[in-house]
């Protein structure tokens, strides 16, 4: 998918708690204003490494005028577990689009863009595949639907052994 507008640099989020290669950082997320448009979409824009102390955001490079940006549409954002009301501010844990734009004013789409393409900026968009995971949940149903099927043969089995009668 690929949308033109104006980044909104002032609603950018920062989602913490973002790992690539072992390091800790955050994942960039902007409004992009929709060329010709007040309709809004956010962009997962990609990660950058946090600095060394919490004090101070890292600084993203934000493209200025019309971009072009290429990337996935998905339904939402990924969400950690939540155990209490999400706080608002620049830095969070996950990030609802209709409760963002209820905040915020903004006029979202109901969808996020995951960048692919580049626009300069430095962040990384190493994405994890999105698919990633029902292998393995096929993997362990296999396993298990296995092992109940074992348990009844052995059952069945064990279940026609002689008994001897008792010697005299």
């Amino acid at each position: 998918m690929a949308v033109e507008g104006e980044f909104q640099p002032r609603y950018t989020v920062y989602l913490d708690n973002k790992t690539r290669r072992g390091k800790a950082g955050y994942e960039i997320v902007t409004p992009l204003r929709l060329r010709g448009s007040s309709l809004h979409v956010l962009v997962n824009r990609g990660w950058i490494e946090a600095p060394k102390t919490r004090d101070v955001l890292p600084e993203v490079v934000m493209p200025k005028g019309q971009v072009k940006v290429e990337g996935i549409a998905l339904s939402r954002l990924p969400r950690t577990l939540q155990l209490k009301e999400e706080p608002r501010g620049r830095v969070r844990q996950s990030l609802d689009v209709e409760t963002y734009a209820a905040e915020t004013g903004l006029q979202l789409q109901p969808r996020v863009i995951e960048q692919h393409s580049d626009t300069r900026d430095g962040l990384a968009r190493d994405w994890p595949p999105h698919d990633a995971g029902i292998e393995k949940h096929e993997g362990y149903a296999l396993q298990w639907y296995s092992l109940a099927a074992l348990a009844v043969v052995l059952a069945i089995v064990l279940s026609f052994r002689k008994i001897e009668a008792p010697s005299k």
